[in-house]
C-alpha cells in the first residue's frame, strides 16, 4: 500500500515536471514569436500583420467588428499601435513624416469612434 501511494506522488511529481518544461518553452516561444513581430515591424515586411495575427489571433477579427471597412494598411496601423511603437517610430519604420502619423491616428481615432480623451495606446492594449 505504501509502495502504491509512493508511486502515485512519484508519477504526480514527474507530471507536474513535465507540465512546468512545457509551459516555459511556450514562454520561450513567445518571447521568440514578439521579437519576430517587432523586426518584421521595423523591416517595414509584408509578413508584419500576417506573423501579428497568429500572435494576436482576436485583435484584427475585434477591430473589424467595430468598423468593418478598416483596409489591410489601417490594420497594420493599428497593430503598431498595439505593439505601443510611438509616432517617431511608425514614421521612421514606414518612411513618412511624424506629422502623417499623428494623422492617421486621428483618422484611425474617427474611424474607430473613440474619444479624443483616451490615450489611443491604452484603448488598444484593452482589446484582447
Amino acid at each position: 500500500m505504501i509502495f502504491v501511494l509512493k508511486k502515485i506522488r512519484y508519477t504526480e511529481f514527474k507530471i507536474n515536471e513535465v507540465m512546468q518544461d512545457v509551459v516555459l518553452s511556450q514562454d520561450v516561444l513567445s518571447v521568440d514569436s514578439y521579437e519576430e513581430i517587432i523586426s518584421l515591424a521595423r523591416d517595414n515586411s509584408s509578413e508584419f500583420l500576417f506573423r501579428f495575427k497568429e500572435y494576436y489571433p482576436s485583435f484584427i477579427d475585434k477591430l473589424l467588428e467595430i468598423e468593418p471597412k478598416l483596409k489591410t494598411s489601417e490594420l497594420t496601423f493599428c497593430a503598431y499601435l498595439k505593439l505601443n511603437f510611438s509616432t517617431k517610430d511608425i514614421a521612421t519604420y514606414t518612411f513618412v513624416t511624424p506629422k502623417a502619423v499623428q494623422n492617421r491616428k486621428n483618422r484611425i481615432r474617427k474611424k474607430l469612434s473613440i474619444d479624443s480623451n483616451i490615450d489611443i495606446y491604452v484603448w488598444f492594449n484593452n482589446i484582447k
